[in-house]
């Protein structure tokens, strides 16, 4: 897959079938919009490319208008959005820096000027609530009528609608079975999925859920980094990932899976947040953190083994928000406890799994 950030490179291909969007968490509705666009691609000898923004353009307005809680919380980075975006088998992705000039272009001079000079848009799908263009004018009855005339034909794709275990529902299913085993193979009568609806089951801790509105486990992928390396003074040594956005969706402690730092898959214990308990002095300034701490760190990796790599961590299921410790340790004594609290979760799910 080739990623362009902007319009303006001579690798961008001349025309392409696209369908566009924020892509925060690419869910069950969008994966099902990117098949349609793909195969519309391929009976059209045409390239499939996805137009994504970053910033996010309500991140960009909460700024301007100095109100952060305009700006939605972050599901993925840019990083797992790429990823994600690739694993749909898009074969050309367009990150456009959302800015004053692109805020500000009419619905018209986006059209010409992105879809069809800058992208070379002949085949465009977008969904049935697609606004665009300064104030959020344009929409499909404005792009289904200028495109014949661009050379662009225009298709809408109705709410991707899915069933799902109501909130709050126990319906915690083993670790290791497919996340969409519970769904029907097809939209159906239900609630239509959406970035807003993956938040709010992030925010609540519903993992299984969230699972199962992406198609797979929630994760963060990143580089190991080093950090204050205080896990290592209270007996837990942890693999630091920054989360690049300072608003994550989902915030607490988490049993999770580790991929990519060993052979096999690792299962472990996680805090993702800011760490309230640390001081103003913390190495890492107050930025967002994946700390993963492994039940069982390979030996073969030795002490420093890790950093550097690029590991994808699953959260399966959250124990409980942060929480503020009033010593080191009593943070040891908290850590230790999410550890026989996370080896209790998967010790149950292998009984389930039996």
């Amino acid at each position: 897959m080739k990623v362009f950030r902007g319009i303006h490179h001579p690798g961008i291909a001349s025309a392409c079938a696209l369908t566009l969007g924020n892509f925060d968490g690419v869910h069950r509705g969008h994966q099902a919009m990117l098949a349609l666009m793909r195969g519309e691609a391929s009976q059209r000898g045409l390239i499939s490319c996805a137009l994504t923004f970053e910033p996010h353009p309500r991140d960009y307005f909460a700024q301007l208008s100095h109100n952060p809680g305009l700006a939605p919380a972050r599901i993925a980075t840019l990083r797992d959005k790429l990823s994600d975006l690739q694993r749909c088998g898009v074969e050309q992705v367009v990150v456009l820096p959302f800015d004053a000039r692109l805020a500000a272009l009419s619905p018209q001079a986006f059209v010409q000027e992105v879809l069809v000079n800058g992208l070379g848009t002949r085949y465009l799908l977008v969904g049935d609530d697609f606004r665009f263009g300064a104030k959020r004018a344009g929409d499909f009855a404005l792009l289904n009528s200028v495109g014949p005339s661009l050379g662009m034909d225009v298709a809408r794709m109705n709410s991707y609608e899915i069933s799902y275990p109501l909130p709050g529902a126990d319906h915690r299913s083993p670790s290791g079975a497919g996340p969409e085993a519970d769904l029907p193979e097809r939209a159906g009568p239900g609630q239509r999925i959406s970035s807003s609806m993956v938040r709010q089951a992030l925010a609540e801790g519903r993992m299984q859920d969230v699972a199962r509105l992406l198609g797979h486990p929630y994760h963060i992928s990143g580089h190991v980094l080093h950090g204050r390396k205080l896990g290592r003074e209270l007996g837990f040594k942890t693999l630091n990932q920054r989360f690049t956005h300072w608003k994550p969706a989902a915030c607490g402690i988490f049993a999770v899976q580790v991929h990519g730092l060993a052979d096999q898959v690792l299962r472990g214990v996680a805090n993702l947040g800011v760490r309230p308990s640390l001081d103003a002095d913390d190495v890492n300034g107050g930025r967002v953190l994946l700390e993963t701490h492994c039940l069982d760190w390979p030996q073969e990796l030795g002490h420093e083994g890790a950093y550097g790599k690029i590991i994808r961590v699953e959260l399966l299921h959250k124990l409980h928000d942060e929480l503020k410790y009033d010593s080191l340790e009593s943070l040891r004594r908290g850590i230790a406890k999410d550890i026989d609290d996370a080896r209790a979760y998967f010790a149950s799910t292998r009984h389930h799994e039996h």
